[in-house]
């Protein structure tokens, strides 16, 4: 395994944990929630306001890399099966690079996004309690890089591409 490989594997290892805590934090939060609302008439303040700004933004942006990794990105192979294999592994690093920089504009334009809002002191109100939103315009850049960096990888090691399937034949003695 090669230095990008394992930068990935480490990044995307981190994706998960991010991803199983944004999960188990909202189910939490809007369960603790619904008990208090219904129980005690007593809501938790902002409720709606960080499960939207926060949860909902880590549950889309996070699992971008992942989704890229395990090649569950939308595809659409109208030619492929025209194609011989050399113009196919051309065609295919094409579409890496274009996927690649296309990740890289929008983690470049969320980041600057993020820097803004995160000078600004970015929050809103929410029944008299101040919910800091600058640390959520974080999470979309993030996102973006990570996929921008697996797309990267399947350009540089096309043998990573989880959409090539293995052809070679199984040793019958194992």
């Amino acid at each position: 395994m090669n230095r990008l490989e394992l930068i990935e594997d480490k990044a995307l290892a981190f994706l998960a944990v991010l991803g199983a805590i944004a999960t188990l934090a909202l189910m939490a939060h809007v369960a603790v929630d619904i008990t208090l609302r219904n129980l005690f008439n007593q809501p938790v303040p902002a409720t709606f306001e960080v499960v939207t700004h926060y949860y909902m933004v880590s549950l889309a942006f996070i699992p971008l890399a992942w989704v890229e990794k395990s090649g569950g990105m939308v595809s659409v192979e109208f030619i492929d099966g025209f194609l011989s294999p050399r113009t196919k592994r051309v065609s295919d690093r094409i579409v890496s690079l274009i996927t690649t920089l296309v990740y890289l504009v929008l983690a470049w334009v969320t980041l600057q996004t993020a820097l803004s809002n995160t000078a600004r002191g970015s929050f809103l109100m929410a029944n008299q309690t101040r919910v800091f939103t600058w640390p959520a315009y974080w999470i979309p850049p993030l996102g973006f890089g990570l996929a921008a960096l697996v797309t990267f990888i399947r350009l540089v090691s096309p043998t990573k591409d989880p959409r090539v399937k293995d052809t070679a034949p199984k040793d019958s003695a194992s």
